[in-house]
């Protein structure tokens, strides 16, 4: 990874992971993929290697992640699905040209069309998110309980109880500040 740049937010579901590619969303926004080669970069890290990027796959590669974003958030709170999003998603699924493959220890894989086209990792990303927003999979999209995230992330405890996108972050960012909150008003605890 470059070091001018925030580090990616990983996690087990790609289309999710994908729209935390731009973070604190209701506060001080970070954008995670601000270049083509930086979409190379996370697509990359995340298995749907592309030779290279252009500019205007990277418009393309947004506007499918502001798309889920909006989208994933709609069916978090239970609101209509937005038509322009989801024509998007569709749209971005369609175009794409992989395939599943199996490995030999018995995982998943893309295989990306022979010229690995960022169309085609944008394809398999957005068939993700109809997998997770259609609820086709174990689990159930939430909103981070962050005021400043509120990112839409895929909650797969057990309870489906879960507060925030990523603990290290926002749930730690949270604890802290009510930790320093309650130092505050009982300052004679800290000792």
């Amino acid at each position: 990874m470059r070091a001018e740049f925030p580090d990616f937010r990983l996690g087990s579901v790609l289309a999710t992971s994908f729209t935390a590619t731009l973070t604190e969303r209701r506060g001080d926004a970070v954008e995670r993929i601000p270049t083509p080669q930086r979409l190379v970069d996370w697509l990359a890290v995340n298995g749907l290697a592309v030779d290279s990027c252009t500019t205007a796959q990277l418009d393309l590669a947004r506007e499918l992640r502001e798309s889920i974003h909006a989208t994933a958030t709609a069916a978090a709170i239970g609101d209509a699905l937005p038509a322009s999003a989801v024509h998007v998603i569709n749209d971005r699924s369609a175009r794409g040209r992989a395939a599943a493959i199996l490995t030999p220890e018995g995982k998943r894989q893309w295989r990306l069309s022979s010229a690995s086209r960022v169309e085609d990792a944008l394809g398999v990303i957005a068939a993700d998110a109809i997998s997770i927003i259609a609820g086709e999979r174990d689990g159930k999209l939430a909103l981070c309980a962050s005021p400043t995230c509120q990112a839409a992330f895929f909650d797969t405890s057990q309870s489906r109880t879960r507060k925030w996108c990523d603990m290290n972050t926002c749930g730690n960012r949270q604890k802290k500040a009510r930790f320093t909150a309650n130092q505050r008003k009982n300052p004679r605890s800290a000792g």
